[in-house]
């Protein structure tokens, strides 16, 4: 028996884990099932019952924290929280140092748009350069002190203010492989953060003698401690739960309604999501191929497999255009970080899971990954043309003209 879906794209070997049932259909593709059959109206009702004790009595204080971004779901967020819910939400967001300037647009443009007061965390870039650095070579990750920063700054800022109600988007476990039913209404957890965000590895993790970072590189990615989060009530609620959740559609409404702008990608069909990053959908998705045998773009035709947007067929094609696609941003990344092209390449060669990547001469690699494995059926099937008018950019930016990072933007569009 396989271990590939036959619905979508996914393998039994993604790292969030993920089953597949007699009939060979995975836990994600079932709990998504979940979203033609539940009572969203009732299910709303249970979210607006939920928020109605954390309203600040007399406006003195914030209802509740909202993360956001210049990209992903950060719009309809705020959307549902403060025009649908009626909620005064303190907007937070975590500077990762890798902003093009269409995300410092589009966050701007949500503050004002929304009318909303926002946080901004720039922590000292000498210490995540380490971070990374460190982060690089021992785990594969340029990323983990943005989903570190991320998932920690809005927590540090509910107990900060003693505002208790953190409010997010969807669960990833939830939406790619069915971790929980949407029924559980799961919440927030210093424990999904650390086994999946974080790769296992907390902020204390990084240190060690074999290292130069020191406890003063890292402490603000430390969560608070769980008497901190006691004393305030902190609790984390997802709105996918609540909420049919579909990223396309929403994304679209919001750019007709509030002016969100997207822009193309190299390695993704999906002109949507996370268009505020130069390394997203670049370095950082080339290493999650490295590691894993797949990349962004297999989320994104996973995802539109199952809403109906595309066949099985056409999204493997997708893939198989996408995922291969060259990096064009490494050396704003290798300038930021100090390294040549090479010294970069080596540290990233060094996490190519052999189960996927096998060196057949020096520095030549062959891949048989995820969309090369037992999937004839899919060999001459070709992208979806239609996909080029789905998913059109709203907003020609260009992403290689520029010499580096925005570090800090501007705070108006």
């Amino acid at each position: 028996m396989t271990d590939a879906c036959r619905r979508c794209l996914y393998r039994s070997t993604h790292p969030l884990g993920l089953v597949l049932d007699e009939a060979g259909i995975c836990s994600g593709c079932r709990i998504h099932e979940e979203k033609d059959r539940l009572n969203w109206t009732a299910r709303w009702d249970r979210l607006e019952t939920l928020v109605e004790p954390y309203r600040s009595k007399g406006g003195a204080t914030y209802d509740c924290i909202v993360p956001v971004t210049g990209g992903n779901d950060s719009y309809f967020i705020v959307h549902l929280v403060k025009e649908r819910l009626g909620l005064n939400p303190l907007l937070v967001t975590y500077n990762k140092y890798f902003n093009t300037p269409l995300g410092i647009r589009n966050l701007a443009n949500l503050r004002i748009r929304f009318n909303c007061d926002i946080l901004v965390q720039n922590v000292n870039p000498v210490s995540v350069k380490a971070i990374v650095r460190t982060a690089l070579r021992r785990f594969g990750s340029m990323y983990w002190p943005a989903l570190a920063g991320q998932t920690v700054f809005p927590v540090q800022t509910a107990v900060r203010y003693k505002v208790p109600l953190i409010i997010w988007g969807a669960h990833q476990g939830l939406e790619q492989v069915g971790m929980f039913s949407h029924e559980h209404e799961v919440e927030m957890s210093r424990r999904y953060r650390a086994d999946h965000d974080l790769m296992a590895n907390e902020a204390d993790d990084l240190l060690s003698i074999f290292d130069t970072l020191k406890s003063n590189d890292i402490w603000q990615y430390r969560y608070p401690s769980d008497a901190d989060l006691a004393s305030v009530g902190v609790r984390g609620i997802y709105l996918g739960n609540y909420v049919r959740w579909d990223p396309k559609a929403q994304h679209e409404q919001m750019m007709a309604s509030h002016g969100y702008q997207s822009a193309s990608f190299a390695r993704t069909f999906d002109t949507y999501d996370h268009v505020d990053c130069y390394n997203f959908m670049d370095i950082h998705d080339i290493l999650k191929l490295y590691k894993h045998g797949y990349s962004k773009v297999t989320d994104h035709a996973t995802r539109e497999i199952r809403h109906g947007r595309l066949t099985r067929e056409e999204g493997l094609a997708l893939v198989r255009r996408h995922e291969l696609a060259p990096l064009r941003h490494l050396d704003k990344f290798c300038a930021w970080l100090g390294v040549d092209r090479l010294g970069l390449q080596f540290m990233l060669d060094e996490h190519r899971n052999p189960l996927f990547w096998t060196e057949e001469k020096p520095g030549q690699w062959r891949f048989h990954g995820w969309s090369t494995l037992n999937q004839p059926e899919a060999a001459t099937t070709p992208a979806p043309a239609r996909i080029d008018k789905d998913f059109t950019p709203t907003h020609t930016l260009q992403l290689d003209k520029e010499d580096k990072y925005i570090v800090i933007g501007r705070g108006y569009p």
